[in-house]
């Protein structure tokens, strides 16, 4: 029996069963844990999502920004769908409703004791031990399955505020501690987040780091993979290890890789994407 993580989807459905053909995914006995991120922009979302919600206990998958995308446009497309959505099968698709409350139902972030490892899709705020972040996460995850879900969708959207404070209340604070899950690449000493940076580290502008670099991070010695920064791997960081940190985006969307971890040893498997290679 093996657990395998495997990054970003995001509607490469060829990709994931010609991954999950090279790591001998046994349904009988393995388990897979998803970065978030299993639909928009490739070309087969609809599949993805019923292939993933099937696997039942079999998987664990943490909310991507695409994903809360996903649920934001079907609960209103004329206000939040984009050019480069690729969301129609799915908007579309008699079991909509079924995949749309599935996603709802999905954590922010997992940790699993026996590995000693935790799953999320972006980042985390320095200010935050694994005990606080597991405890925001809950919060966000209770609105998403209550029937108060779509005045969350409706303020989800934003890059304010920018920092934490335990002051900060209501759909603003909800906010925050989604950006940090589902959108957080960089951001400074003080835990200032800069949203609108996605480029590898090295490129973004001064004070901001990569949030697993900080030293300040009250999580530096907890194992994290997360998904969400196809770029990161193009980047100046040569050793991830040193941040106990697994990205495992590899930007199968863009034409690149899909890759996975096996948990038990850390071995890596890739598979080459069938996309056109450009670049996000």
């Amino acid at each position: 029996m093996s657990t395998y993580a495997i990054g970003d989807i995001q509607g490469c459905y060829a990709e994931l069963l010609a991954l999950l053909d090279k790591i001998n995914f046994d349904t009988e006995k393995d388990h897979l844990w998803f970065t978030g991120d299993l639909a928009n922009r490739g070309p087969h979302s609809l599949e993805v999502l019923r292939f993933i919600k099937q696997l039942g206990n079999q998987a664990i998958t943490v909310l991507g920004n695409h994903d809360l995308h996903l649920l934001a446009v079907a609960f209103d497309q004329s206000r939040h769908k984009r050019p480069k959505d690729t969301l129609d099968s799915v908007l579309e698709a008699p079991d909509r409703e079924d995949l749309l409350n599935w996603l709802r139902n999905l954590p922010l972030l997992h940790h699993d004791n026996d590995f000693g490892i935790t799953l999320i899709h972006a980042g985390l705020p320095p200010q935050w031990d694994l005990k606080q972040a597991s405890e925001l996460a809950r919060e966000v995850e209770h609105v998403l399955k209550g029937k108060d879900y779509s005045a969350l969708i409706k303020h989800m959207y934003g890059d304010t505020p920018d920092k934490w404070s335990d002051d900060i209340a209501g759909w603003e604070r909800l906010r925050f501690i989604i950006n940090c899950f589902a959108r957080l690449r960089f951001c400074d000493d003080q835990g200032r987040l800069a949203l609108k940076e996605n480029g590898p580290p090295g490129s973004q502008p001064e004070p901001y780091h990569p949030w697993f670099s900080l030293p300040s991070r009250k999580t530096k010695n907890e194992k994290i993979i997360f998904g969400h920064w196809s770029t990161v791997h193009i980047g100046n960081v040569s050793n991830f290890s040193e941040f106990n940190v697994y990205p495992l985006d590899t930007g199968c969307v863009w034409g690149y890789t899909l890759t996975a971890l096996r948990l038990e040893d850390k071995k890596w498997f890739k598979v080459p994407s069938t996309q056109e290679k450009i670049h996000e």
